[in-house]
């Protein structure tokens, strides 16, 4: 019989990455999420049956231990932006990933991959990087050779970050960013993924990896490659502090005063917290060159999903060449 992968938020941005190639391995993944039913976009990625969404609350032992139960290796993709309800970073980053490892290693899982953050730090300004220190500590007391990924931010056809930006070009000549100076060193997904496969096969040693591309850009710089790629021209303006913060508390507020029946999906005072730092590999630390792996550039990869936010769309390179055309 086939091996067992449990992939914890595996229709997530980067779980689905994994799972598609752990399919290719010939591998049954067994998808954990909260919402089977919003993840079958999944069990295409192998043949009927081999890949299947299931049910799992990763707040709860009973849960993680029932969909874990039979696997041979375990991924951790399980993360949030933004504090919901119950989904706190806490309960999810930390408490979440300590869980996950610790029934692993009591059911004897051979490996594990957690898949954390650049910018994880016990000292972090942000909740969020230090509760992603935690879960990593937990994760690594639970299971010691467990692999920990920390990519930078991540790119690729479903991700939170261009495709956001791309689409606020279509509202005015202005695009507002915050902490326009903080560096960033963008990994596609597909690469993460890559170096998790690693991982679950045992093919690589168990320890913390820097996931970060060949690139390393400003803030203010991946919005003008944006902008080249979606054939616009926008003004970026990086907004000073004094505006941010105030803007970032409102939307807080308005989050807070609704119940969180609106959730701040356009900036939080912790992700402002957040850009005070680069998000980048740092000197030292093991990443793609010691898994053998080779990340593609941005340039290869967004053109491939970004022309949707162009003026005129997949016709965009059309109506070009028709301005062109001179009458006789």
């Amino acid at each position: 019989m086939s091996k067992l992968v449990t992939i914890y938020g595996g229709s997530g941005f980067v779980g689905r990455y994994i799972a598609r190639r752990m399919a290719k391995e010939g591998w049954r993944v067994r998808v954990a999420v909260r919402r089977p039913n919003e993840a079958m976009h999944v069990k295409p990625y192998g043949v009927p049956g081999q890949v299947e969404p299931i049910f799992c609350n990763i707040r709860d032992d009973a849960s993680v231990a029932a969909v874990m139960t039979g696997s041979d290796a375990v991924v951790n993709c399980v993360g949030v932006l933004n504090e919901l309800g119950k989904n706190t970073f806490d309960a999810v980053h930390a408490e979440g990933a300590g869980r996950i490892a610790r029934i692993a290693a009591e059911q004897g899982v051979a490996n594990m991959v957690h898949v954390s953050a650049i910018g994880a730090d016990a000292d972090a300004p942000s909740a969020y990087g230090r509760t992603k220190a935690a879960g990593e500590a937990a994760v690594l007391k639970h299971m010691p050779n467990a692999m920990v990924l920390r990519p930078s931010v991540v790119f690729g056809t479903e991700d939170n970050f261009f495709n956001r930006f791309a689409g606020m070009t279509r509202l005015g000549p202005v695009l507002p960013i915050a902490s326009g100076k903080t560096l960033f060193q963008p990994v596609f997904a597909d690469d993460v993924a890559k170096a998790a496969v690693k991982g679950l096969l045992g093919e690589a040693a168990g320890g913390v990896y820097e996931l970060g591309g060949p690139e390393v850009k400003s803030f203010s710089a991946l919005m003008q490659d944006m902008l080249s790629v979606v054939h616009r021209r926008r003004l970026v303006v990086s907004l000073p502090g004094f505006v941010a913060w105030p803007m970032a508390f409102g939307f807080d507020m308005m989050q807070a005063a609704s119940f969180q029946l609106i959730s701040n999906g356009v900036l939080t005072r912790d992700q402002l917290r957040g850009l005070k730092r680069d998000n980048v590999v740092a000197e030292g630390a093991m990443g793609f060159a010691d898994l053998d792996l080779q990340p593609v550039t941005l340039g290869s990869v967004l053109p491939d999903y970004l022309w949707k936010f162009r003026p005129a769309g997949q016709y965009d390179a059309i109506t070009g060449s028709a301005r062109n055309l001179r009458h006789d």
